[in-house]
């Protein structure tokens, strides 16, 4: 049996072992697990700074090389978005009740783990641990293949995780690591489906693009994060600038970032003015509609066909729009289904704005940064659905579980 193969197998028998596992004990040793990341600190950003080191010399972009680094806040984080996921309610075995049929049989539903997830991921070696621990919870054994660039400090967390599954006498293949980055093992990975029951990327759109086109295994996609800022007529202003330096300049390489500036011509004159001293006091380079660009120095101007570029750097476009309606509609256009967000002080346009829009967090008056498991209360996430099945958005406990039907009955026969 080869590596994969039995790799893939081990994860599927010991999910069987986690389902019947109750919240106490999942609970103690999740917070052992948050215990000893903190505990091991300095091994873990020994492995990065190897990993990271790699990252400069290999040329990858800032953002990459942001992404990959951890440091001791970051792994403070991650420490507690796994306690927050221990005093999240265990979704496992919640029933509710359907009704009761003509002939007398009582229908229910009950959540039930997911079986085998696997990650495939790039330079985001926090995703070991978030992973690791949301799957746990969620009654599912998780098989992590990160990319080369991540490669060192994955292994140490993993590691740091399996010892404790150890401590409690729980099976290592719970959370498992595929130690070799090549890509015909990944390959190999996503036939596994006699044993894998979901595949989740998260990366580049190359390597989403290339999971989705190569795998046999149901894949939950989340391909690029374009996220707009609308900024209504009837915007606070000053809201509206802090909204966009916090969601543009906060961290640019992280996929709720801003990569759009919506503006509504009727606020323009007042609010773009204000946009430019801001951006350029924080070294932005600005890509603007003809109708905007009258309001900065310098910029690249756009055509339409132009807008919906993900930059994950100090870079945006900006637009001017004539009404509403053509701000959801660009939107709609060049949009990721990642997240949205107006400013405005009309409690009617927010309302028809969080109905309009079709993406996976719509937002009023708040940054894009809080589309984040973490900030939405979900301890963690494993990732961010941009597609609808089956799950929408930052995904948390219940995002890995399903529903199955439970149907009791006094002796009934189908006629």
């Amino acid at each position: 049996m080869s590596l994969i193969k039995q790799v893939s197998a081990d994860a599927a028998h010991a999910a069987r072992t986690l389902a019947q596992l109750d919240e106490s004990l999942k609970n103690t040793v999740l917070l052992d697990m948050a215990r000893s990341l903190r505990e091991k600190s300095y091994e873990i950003q020994s492995a990065n700074l190897i990993d990271v080191h790699r990252a400069t010399q290999d040329n990858l972009s800032p953002a990459m090389v942001d992404r990959l680094t951890l440091n001791q806040h970051r792994i403070e984080a991650m420490a507690q978005g796994i306690e927050t996921i221990a005093a999240l309610p265990d979704p496992v075995g919640r029933e509710r009740f359907i009704g009761k049929r003509p002939n007398g049989l009582s229908i229910s539903k009950m959540r039930v783990p997911l079986g085998v997830v696997c990650m495939i991921y790039e330079a985001r070696p926090n995703v070991t641990a978030d992973a690791g621990a949301l799957c746990f919870k969620s009654g599912n054994a998780v098989i992590l293949r990160g990319g080369k660039e991540a490669l060192h400090t994955s292994q140490v967390i993993a590691s740091i995780l399996q010892a404790v599954l150890t401590a409690y006498g729980l099976p290592k293949a719970l959370i498992s690591v595929i130690p070799d980055p090549d890509r015909a093992l990944m390959l190999e990975l996503m036939q596994q489906r006699e044993f894998i029951d979901v595949i989740i990327p998260r990366g580049g759109e190359g390597l989403i693009n290339y999971v989705t086109e190569n795998s046999s295994i149901p894949v939950i996609q989340h391909f690029k994060g374009v996220c707009h800022l609308y900024v209504d007529k009837d915007a606070n202003q000053d809201i509206a600038l802090d909204l966009l330096l916090n969601g543009k300049t906060q961290r640019t390489g992280v996929c709720n970032a801003l990569e759009g500036l919506l503006v509504h011509k009727d606020i323009a004159p007042r609010f773009l003015p204000r946009v430019a001293k801001a951006l350029a006091e924080h070294q932005v380079k600005i890509n603007a509609c003809p109708q905007a660009a009258a309001y900065f120095d310098a910029c690249t101007y756009m055509a339409e066909e132009d807008f919906g570029q993900e930059y994950l750097d100090l870079e945006i476009a900006i637009r001017q729009v004539d009404s509403f309606e053509v701000a959801t509609q660009h939107i709609a256009k060049f949009g990721s289904h990642h997240t949205e967000v107006i400013c405005t002080d009309n409690e009617l346009t927010a309302a028809r704005f969080q109905r309009a829009v079709d993406a996976s967090v719509v937002m009023v008056n708040a940054s894009s940064r809080f589309s984040d498991g973490s900030e939405l209360g979900l301890g963690a996430e494993i990732g961010i659905a941009t597609t609808k099945l089956h799950a929408y958005g930052p995904m948390g406990l219940e995002a890995l579980t399903t529903e199955k039907y439970l149907v009791s009955g006094t002796g009934q026969i189908r006629a």
